[in-house]
């Protein structure tokens, strides 16, 4: 069959090889290097021999398909999500046959469900916490215990040596168990969201290390947070309660059966993501609308409704588990810890100097933060060189950035000023312990640090001292200069070494640093405090960073207490963002692309109003018989990755060759291994199928344990018999015609949430299918290596 003829005005389409009973293909595996292998055996090789080995942190130009996690995972392939709902005579059987008592079942599993992701995730929002704030405590209540002796040296020794123990014990746990359990986790979660799944990424293994591995890391005094690594833990936790617990770990559950399959977890992911934010910020509001803006793809009204009951849920939790803890029984852990400002006593009255000032912010946030994005993306890039060499690199290059991040936080006081206490201080000064704003350091009696007052202590901490209200003269200059410069330098450089890391404390601390500096050098014009500035300069800087801004407004006004502020902070957001977009993605958004994976944007590409769904379909395609022969079922299974293949039935099981629908690999599997084969080709009613299996045979195994057709055997015999495809069919797949713009194909496969996008031609007369779509196929390596012309005008 000839490819479709395409319009004079598109680019002529390469020439393609004659589709005899053609091939699909589907991003998994071997997707991005069989589009244009003319057979099988080519195919096959051309993957083994390149596709997956190029390391997908450098710059290439094909997409390899395959996922490295930032620290330099194993390569692994990369599979599509299936959010279409299957219509096939299997399943509507057992609508039919569900009773209002199973109905009824499912609702209450699914609230139920939403309500165990929201106990489990305050949790361990709660536990992270208690833990970090204990080690921390220890650690730093040591060193202060052994200054006060004025044994400054073993003072460091002590500090730096826990710092190496907690370091060198996260990433190692990290390196050897769960590496893809490293950096952020939101990338991978809003990834999954958008319809990829990346080998390991909600495993119970990732779930483990995301929470120990976090804990270690903040507590080893790296300049990062455990916000972000929240979202991916939430995401975990939602994804192993919805895939009815592990096998591997023995921990099943075979009433969550209805939730086995992509839409369900899908929709409990979501919930996770959103919990995760709510347990890490106390911010139960900005957790829904962070999972609204930044990481779901897809988002229906009822979603709302159960995403805001976890979250709410998880404040809850949070609230009588912190109010437990201040009478004193939870060791280090009291005021300390999830993070929480309040500036509601600072009434703000602004005045049009203010706004200038705010104007200045939200142009220094757009600035710093596109050139954070930048300066991220190369060292990332760099460290992939290091991070491939093995675990024993991974945890080195962790060890190397813990004896720096040591030297700077120990080191840099010294060059900082002793200060004498103020005299209306409200606190105790300089502060005996470790949290406060006073720390003693190495200062005399009656004196403290500055600079030890922010890098001597937990992150949290730290932020609470700069958003404290009337401490205008608290900080010097240099000293909030010194402090913005190493936080700014440390949170690039720690970022991609083998630990669980967020990336919103270092951004905050970064930002609130240098709006403490411009609302001091504005004191004399400005009625702001100069803690207002500090979190108007967060803001600038998150919104400079991340892009996000609705999530982000509604995070710090739940943080601060302070609705008041809610103006200042949305213009400041606006104008961060729009200078930084001009610069360059989002941080989360360049993290995707660095890790090869094929993310569908809302929007299509300009270039793709140009050419028509025909024009990228390439084949060849195999296409199934409605009762097809089964050896020819197995072979076409053991040479490709394919995971969905056109039924077409033609005389004499029909009139004239037509479309009979969708069949997708795990389906086929399922139905071989019940081995429920014809001597003869004959179209059967479907009743062996529907007598032998149930709609839940066929549904979506959990992480990696779906049938392999290298699983089942065949004898000649059975290789040369016959089985009706019919029952498991799809008979309502997605279809496009094959003259519509492929910018309106790409809109419709994100929109959908789809895996498979089939391709019908236009004019009559001509076989029933043309090709399928997938998600690889709107891929700008693909199409952009199809029409290398289109690039000039990319």
């Amino acid at each position: 069959m000839d490819g479709h003829n395409s319009p004079p005005s598109h680019p002529s389409p390469p020439e393609q090889p004659e589709r005899r009973g053609s091939f699909s293909y589907d991003i998994e595996n071997t997707d991005a290097v069989w589009r244009g292998a003319h057979t099988a055996s080519e195919a096959l090789l051309r993957y083994d021999d390149e596709g997956p080995r190029q390391p997908l942190l450098r710059k290439r130009t094909t997409n390899t398909t395959s996922q490295i996690a930032i620290v330099g995972a194993n390569v692994c392939p990369i599979e599509s999500l299936d959010y279409e709902i299957v219509e096939n005579d299997l399943i509507k059987q057992d609508w039919r046959s569900r009773k209002k008592k199973q109905i009824f079942q499912y609702i209450v599993l699914k609230w139920s469900l939403v309500l165990l992701i929201g106990l489990c995730t305050g949790l361990v929002g709660f536990f992270n916490n208690l833990a970090v704030e204990n080690i921390a405590g220890f650690k730093l209540l040591l060193t202060s215990d052994l200054m006060l002796k004025q044994r400054y040296f073993t003072a460091f020794l002590a500090y730096g040596g826990c710092n190496l123990v907690l370091a060198a014990s996260a990433a190692a746990i990290c390196a050897y168990i769960a590496p893809a359990a490293a950096g952020s986790g939101i990338p991978e979660v809003k990834a999954y969201l958008n319809g990829i799944d990346a080998y390991a990424i909600l495993a119970p293994s990732t779930l483990f290390v995301k929470i120990f591995g976090s804990i270690l890391g903040v507590s080893a005094g790296f300049v990062l947070g455990k916000e972000g690594p929240m979202v991916h833990t939430g995401a975990c936790i939602a994804n192993l309660l919805g895939q009815g617990g592990s096998r591997k770990y023995h921990l099943t559950c075979n009433w969550l059966r209805y939730f086995k399959n992509d839409r369900d977890r899908r929709d409990l992911i979501t919930c996770g993501s959103a919990a995760g934010v709510a347990a890490a910020f106390r911010a139960p509001v900005g957790g829904v609308l962070f999972a609204l803006e930044e990481a779901a793809s897809w988002w229906r009204s009822a979603l709302l409704w159960r995403t805001f009951f976890t979250t709410a849920v998880v404040a809850v939790v949070l609230r009588g588990l912190i109010g437990f803890c201040r009478s004193g029984k939870c060791g280090l852990f009291g005021q300390g810890g999830l993070i929480m400002f309040d500036l509601s006593a600072t009434i703000p009255t602004y005045t049009t100097q203010d706004i200038i000032a705010i104007i200045v912010l939200g142009v220094i946030g757009g600035v710093f933060g596109g050139l954070f994005n930048f300066l991220l993306d190369r060292i990332l890039r760099a460290y992939s060189f290091i991070n491939e060499k093995g675990a024993p690199y991974k945890i080195l290059l962790t060890i190397t950035i813990s004896i720096i991040t040591s030297a700077c936080s120990y080191g840099l006081p010294w060059l900082a000023p002793c200060t004498p206490c103020p005299v209306d201080a409200v606190e105790q000064c300089p502060t005996i312990g470790r949290s406060g704003n006073f720390k003693n350091f190495q200062c005399p009696p009656g004196h403290y640090n500055g600079l030890a007052s922010l890098f001597f202590n937990t992150n949290d901490d730290a932020i609470r001292n700069l958003f404290s209200s009337g401490t205008e003269n608290e900080f010097h200059m240099s000293t909030l200069f010194v402090f913005f410069t190493a936080i700014y330098c440390l949170g690039l450089v720690t970022y991609g070494i083998a630990v669980p890391s967020g990336l919103f404390i270092p951004v905050i601390l970064a930002g609130a640093t240098y709006g403490r500096i411009v609302g001091t050098l504005l004191g004399p014009i400005s009625d702001l405090d100069p803690g207002l500035f500090a979190l108007l300069g967060a803001a600038s800087f998150l919104g400079g960073t991340m892009r996000m801004t609705v999530s982000v407004c509604v995070i710090l006004l739940e943080l601060t207490n302070d609705l008041l502020m809610l103006p200042l902070v949305m213009l400041v957001l606006l104008i961060s963002k729009t200078i930084a977009d001009s610069f360059n993605k989002g941080v989360y958004d360049q993290i995707i692309v660095m890790k090869g994976m094929p993310f569908l944007e809302a929007h299509a590409e300009p270039y793709m109003r140009h050419l028509v769904a025909g024009d990228v379909v390439s084949g060849p395609l195999i296409s199934f018989s409605g009762v097809e022969r089964v050896g020819n079922i197995v072979q076409a299974l053991r040479i490709t990755g394919h995971n969905g293949f056109p039924v077409v039935d033609e005389p004499p099981l029909s009139e004239a060759p037509e479309l009979v629908g969708l069949v997708l690999r795990s389906h086929l599997l399922v139905l071989l291994k019940g081995k429920g084969f014809m001597k003869d080709k004959l179209k059967t009613s479907g009743s062996f199928v529907l007598k032998r299996f149930g709609a839940f045979d066929f549904a979506k195994a959990g992480s990696g344990k779906g049938l392999k057709i290298e699983d089942l055997d065949f004898t000649d015999e059975e290789m040369d018999m016959y089985v009706d495809l019919h029952p498991i069919t799809n008979t309502s797949p997605y279809t496009v015609v094959e003259t519509m713009s492929l910018a309106k194909a790409a809109v419709l496969f994100r929109a959908l949430g789809l895996r498979h996008l089939l391709v019908v031609p236009k004019t009559p007369g001509r076989p029933p299918i043309v090709g399928i779509l997938t998600r690889h196929d709107f891929m700008p390596e693909h199409v952009l290596g199809l029409f290398p012309n289109l690039r000039k005008s990319h």
